[in-house]
């Protein structure tokens, strides 16, 4: 058997793209047979004149084995298989044959695919005779492929391509023995979109990864250069063709296939700028300014010849630069538009363009020259700031900036874990907000934040306050934490698993930043209760622990999966750090009904306040000041000002604000003439206390509140007392339950203002 009988190249992959791409399977059959291929899952797609053309769905196997394909196409392979028949000859008479689901090849490498796909989500593998069957004959099977490829120094590659399906330990085993790499579906969505972006140069990210560290043979790596050294690093300066660069770098996009090559920090190609710079460099343009490139030199190999003729007073050296031969040995900081814009460009072999290489950054000083280049130009995402700074401030001098690395690593790696019931549902990096995936590793940040889960620090590194699952480094810290929100978060989701596979478009009350942030904080008053009752949370498993909050947690779970449509909408709208308070107090509420000697600090205040048992008083307290306040600031404005008190003693646009809206007022109203003086709002008023001379000539000595005559900061401070009035009165009644604190304040200033001018 010839390899090459099974294999489709050039013009002819186009028409099985095609059919690949397709859903469904078509068939043409005899009339006679319709009813026996109906009872076959078939269905009539076309009614020709002798013959029946027929369709069925193709499996859920077979998509993913042509998406595979597909990929693999589309990234430039130019030999594919034909058929899902592929069987590879690995014996002296070809003979004996061992079957493949995908072969991908081009001129250089010939990779051997196995599919494996399920509908079950996340389902623990079991691959080991497939796996080893493989293995077992890895030798032969490259020793075959190279004779089938007499004229080409072909590379191989084994990959696994899996979709759904959870590793097990020992198929991670037989992966490392026998070399196989592991393709699951968020390598092979990076690739499809990759693919998309770039075209065929998305290949150069693919063979960086599998061919790390492998020599490129016949490169010409040898290029004039200037060593000099910048902000304490040593670095090259020099041209080079952008194919040689190409096949040399490789770009850290922020993606779940580079989670284990830190640090990840770029952004992701964009089509349409790379278009722009495709068309521009096609049409004869140049990019003057450096493409800047970090360059591992330890694994890599890297020699700096100097020449013997150099400037006397220079401090740079001139030379010969002998770059690393070798795949994936030039990381792109800064420039990976310009470097792919002379992709299948014309120019990318007879055009030079100029790079700026450090050697052996820092992951650290990598991410902050990033984020140091890209700060004046398209601003870096408080999101993608996020994701960098656990990578950034993991080894900070600062024990908080520390702390604050942990818990983003946690935030992201319930996103990324496939373990996690939020997988893919945070937000990572740059990648878009969708319908599930719709938290911020803002809110998990925040969540833990105001949590005393870790430690707190001075400015001098001296220790306030110990967190309960702190272990004093970072590394001991998070291997405690995150497997303890892990085991809990995963928990809340299988008891409520309706709420928790909604999305945020199906008015989901759980898998939602405020829902979220609430779950992380009622599991903080959880573990502080258990501690007050002196359960030592270090001293036992984590299921014994997770065991000991259920208790606590069931009321919880009925209060969320029993809620009405009125009572999701309330939840659901607790819009900002108020409405996050809202709905974490509510789940402290639900508990502490259930078990009353649960009762977290400020939780009685809460319950006591969201009575609404103020409200009415508030109100009626309001109304009267405001009306005091009409009333006493025309008297002294018209004692002051005399008939132009309107104009001389209101700033101008509270002028035209009044003016415009009694205008409004008097054409809708049937009532007659609205007045511009009856149209204030509450902080206009201060507005008129302190504009111009107002405050020292009218207002200081009957608006100032006792014991602030002495206070700094003159009108504006005294009369800050005017906003906060205000914006009480502008929470909506209905909805909002004035607070004891904000009750109180009302008293004190009726009792000043009102009673002591009656």
């Amino acid at each position: 058997m010839n390899i090459h009988e099974n294999l489709i190249s050039e013009d002819k992959l186009v028409a099985i793209k095609r059919e690949k791409k397709k859903k469904e399977i078509f068939k043409n059959v005899p009339y006679s047979l319709k009813e026996e291929y109906e009872l076959d899952g078939w269905s009539t797609d076309r009614e020709l004149k002798s013959l029946l053309k027929m369709k069925r769905p193709k499996s859920p196997q077979l998509l993913f084995k042509n998406k595979v394909w597909l990929t693999f196409c589309n990234l430039g392979f130019h030999k594919m298989n034909k058929d899902e028949n592929f069987h590879m000859p690995y014996t002296p008479d070809h003979s004996v044959t061992q079957r493949f689901d995908v072969f991908a090849a081009d001129d250089e490498t010939g990779i051997f695919i196995i599919c494996e796909s399920t509908e079950e989500h996340n389902k623990l593998s079991d691959f080991n005779e497939r796996l080893t069957s493989i293995g077992e004959i890895r030798g032969k099977l490259i020793a075959e492929l190279k004779k089938s490829f007499p004229t080409k120094k072909i590379k191989p590659k084994f990959i696994l391509a899996t979709k759904n399906f959870n590793l097990s330990t020992s198929d991670k085993d037989l992966l490392s023995k026998y070399c196989i790499y592991h393709f699951d579906e968020d390598a092979l969505q990076y690739y499809e979109e990759l693919s998309q972006h770039l075209g065929f140069a998305a290949r150069y990210q693919l063979l960086g990864n599998l061919f790390e560290g492998e020599k490129i043979q016949e490169l010409d790596n040898i290029t004039t250069a200037i060593e000099g050294q910048m902000g304490g690093h040593t670095y090259y300066s020099f041209s080079i063709e952008p194919e040689k660069l190409l096949k040399l770098s490789y770009v850290l996009h922020r993606n779940n296939v580079n989670k284990d090559s830190m640090p990840a920090y770029q952004r992701i190609i964009k089509k349409s700028r790379l278009n722009q710079v495709k068309d521009f460099v096609n049409k004869g343009g140049f990019f003057p300014n450096s493409i800047i490139i970090n360059i591992d030199t330890k694994s890599k190999g890297l020699t700096f010849d100097r020449a013997s003729l150099q400037g006397q007073n220079s401090i740079s050296r001139i030379g010969l630069l002998h770059l690393p031969k070798k795949y994936k040995s030039l990381y792109i900081i800064d420039g990976q538009h310009r470097l792919y814009g002379y992709a299948d460009s014309k120019f990318s072999k007879t055009n030079s363009i100029p790079v700026v290489a450090f050697l052996d950054l820092k992951k650290a000083d990598q991410v902050r020259l990033f984020m140091e280049i890209n700060e004046n130009q398209k601003a870096v995402s408080k999101n993608l700031q996020n994701t960098l700074n656990s990578d950034l401030l993991w080894d900070s001098a600062v024990y908080n900036e520390r702390r604050k690395a942990v818990n983003l690593k946690i935030a992201q790696q319930l996103g990324e874990d496939r373990n996690s019931r939020l997988f893919d549902r945070i937000i990572i990096g740059e990648n878009n907000k969708t319908d599930t995936c719709c938290i911020t590793i803002d809110t998990i940040k925040n969540g833990i934040d105001k949590s005393n889960f870790l430690s707190t620090f001075s400015k001098k590194n001296d220790l306030i306050e110990k967190g309960t699952f702190d272990k004093d480094d970072n590394e001991s810290t998070y291997q405690i934490l995150y497997p303890f929100l892990l085991m809990y978060l995963n928990y809340i989701a299988e008891q409520s698993s309706n709420e928790w596979n909604k999305g945020d478009n199906d008015n989901g009350i759980l898998s939602i930043n405020v829902g979220i942030y609430s779950l992380i904080k009622i599991s903080n008053d959880i573990i502080n209760y258990l501690i007050s009752k002196n359960i030592r949370i270090h001293d036992i498993p984590l299921d014994d622990l997770l065991t000991e909050m259920k208790l606590y947690l069931e009321p919880i779970i009925l209060y969320l999966n029993n809620l009405d449509y009125n009572e999701k909408k309330e939840l659901r709208t607790s819009y900002g750090g108020g409405g996050k308070t809202k709905y974490w107090r509510k789940l402290q509420c639900v508990i502490n009904d259930k078990y009353p000697d649960f009762s977290p600090p400020g939780l009685q205040e809460y319950i006591e306040n969201d009575k609404k048992i103020y409200n009415q008083e508030s109100f009626n307290m309001i109304r009267d000041i405001e009306s005091f306040f009409k009333v006493d600031f025309e008297n002294k404005l018209k004692a002051f000002y005399g008939e132009r008190w309107f104009i001389e003693g209101v700033p101008k646009s509270v002028y035209d604000t009044a003016s415009k809206l009694a205008i409004e007022k008097t054409y809708t109203s049937k009532e007659g003439d609205v007045q511009a003086w009856d149209c204030l709002y509450l902080i206009h008023y201060r507005e008129i206390a302190i504009h111009g001379s107002n405050w020292k000539n009218l207002f200081e000595k009957s608006y100032t509140r006792p014991g602030e005559e002495k206070i700094k900061g003159g009108k504006k401070d005294k009369t800050k007392w005017i906003q906060r009035l205000s914006t009480i009165r502008n929470k909506n009644f209905h909805e909002y339950s004035v607070t004891k604190e904000d009750h109180d304040f009302l008293v004190t200033l009726e009792q000043w203002l009102l009673k002591e001018n009656l």
